[in-house]
C-alpha cells in the first residue's frame, strides 16, 4: 500500500511515493513554468497521474493522495487561495483532482503551512509532539500550528498567517501588503531591509549589490562580515525570536520547529535565537520547549501531506 504526496511552491512542484511507513520510496520535481489558474491544477493532476503509473508497474496499490498548498484551503469548499499563483482566488482543486480519479482515489488538501508541522510530528524534529509549531519563513513567513494533538485552521481557515505578527512600530504603511514581520524577517524582506539601509548608508562600499541581491546575496556578505548584512541578519535574528517568544506564551508547545528556504542558511542562528526568545517568551513555557531548525528540511511538507493522505484513509 502507498500514497502519493504533492508539495506545490512558488516555483516549483514536488510529488512523491511513501509507503504506509512513511518511507519514501520516490520524489520528482516539475517546474511550475509560469503557468496560471487551471493550468497548474493540471500540472499537479499530471504528476500524480505519473507516480500513479509507477507504482501500478512496481505493483504498488496507492490508496490515497495528499497535496499541500501556499496560502488558503478553505476545508469545507475544497477550494485554495494562493498569492504566487494567478488566477487561485477561490480555485475549486478538489473538485478537479477528484474528478481526474474518478473518486476512486481519495484526495486530501491542506495548507503548507499545515502539512510542514504534520511532516515533522510524523517522522521529524517534533517527533511525539501534542503541542509543536513549525515556523516557516521562505518566500513569505507562515506558522502550522498543533495544540493537544489537533491541527489549529482558524475560523476562515487563515490561523498560523503569522507573517501578519505586529513585532514594530510605529506602523508602517507598507505593512499592510504583507504583515510587519514578514516585510522585515522573510526571504524577500531580508533582501529589501538590505537595499533599504544600502539606500540610507552614504558611501557603502561593501559586497551587496543594490541593483539585484536576494536573501542568499545577504547571507554570502555575512559570512565575509559585510556591515550591513551583519545589521540586517542581526534584526532577522531578533525578529525570530520576538516571534518564537509569542508562540511560545500563547501556545505553551512542546516544539517550535523552524524550516521553509530561509532555514537552510539561517540554521546557524539557531542557539542565538533561543536566546533572543528567552529574554521575551512566558519563563516557565520557554524552559520546557525545544526550539529546533527542521530535520525534514525541504521534504516537510511531503511527509506532512502524505501523513494527511494516510490520515484520510483512518478517518474514513
Amino acid at each position: 500500500m502507498a500514497v502519493i504526496a504533492a508539495d506545490l511552491g512558488g516555483t516549483k512542484l514536488a510529488t512523491a511515493l511513501f509507503d504506509a511507513e512513511g518511507g519514501l520510496q520516490h520524489k520528482a520535481t516539475a517546474p511550475i513554468g509560469g503557468r496560471k489558474g487551471r493550468a497548474v491544477g493540471d500540472l499537479i493532476r499530471r504528476e500524480c497521474t505519473g507516480l500513479l503509473r509507477a507504482a501500478t508497474k512496481k505493483g504498488q496499490r496507492v490508496k490515497a493522495i495528499g497535496i499541500g498548498v501556499p496560502g488558503i484551503c478553505r476545508m469545507e469548499e475544497g477550494t485554495v487561495w494562493a498569492p504566487n499563483i494567478p488566477g487561485w482566488d477561490r480555485y475549486p482543486l478538489l473538485e478537479d483532482l477528484a474528478a481526474s480519479f474518478g473518486g476512486e482515489i481519495p484526495v486530501s488538501i491542506e495548507s503548507d503551512r499545515s502539512c510542514y508541522i504534520m511532516g515533522e510530528i510524523w517522522k521529524g524534529s517534533a517527533s511525539g509532539c501534542r503541542n509543536a509549531v513549525f515556523l516557516a519563513v521562505g518566500t513569505g513567513i507562515g506558522a502550522g500550528i498543533v495544540m493537544d494533538g489537533r491541527l489549529l485552521r482558524g475560523a476562515q481557515d487563515i490561523g498560523g498567517a503569522v507573517g501578519w505578527l505586529a513585532l514594530s512600530r510605529p506602523f508602517n504603511p507598507e505593512f499592510a501588503r504583507c504583515g510587519c514581520f514578514e516585510y522585515q524577517a522573510a526571504g524577500d524582506g531580508i533582501a529589501r531591509m538590505a537595499r533599504e539601509q544600502m539606500a540610507a548608508e552614504k558611501g557603502y562600499a561593501g559586497l551587496l549589490s543594490p541593483k539585484k541581491i536576494r536573501a542568499e546575496d545577504v547571507f554570502r556578505a555575512y559570512e565575509s562580515r559585510d556591515p550591513i548584512a551583519c545589521r540586517v541578519l542581526q534584526d532577522c535574528i531578533e525578529l525570530w525570536g520576538m516571534a518564537a517568544a509569542n508562540l511560545i506564551s500563547i501556545f505553551n508547545p512542546e516544539a517550535i520547529v523552524f524550516g521553509g528556504g530561509v532555514f537552510g542558511p539561517a540554521g546557524q542562528f539557531m542557539e542565538a535565537i533561543r536566546k533572543e526568545a528567552g529574554k521575551w517568551a512566558q519563563p516557565i513555557a520557554f524552559k520546557n520547549v525545544r526550539i529546533e531548525a527542521s530535520t525534514l528540511g525541504g521534504d516537510a511538507a511531503l511527509y506532512g501531506a502524505a501523513f494527511a493522505a494516510l490520515d484520510h484513509i483512518s478517518g474514513n
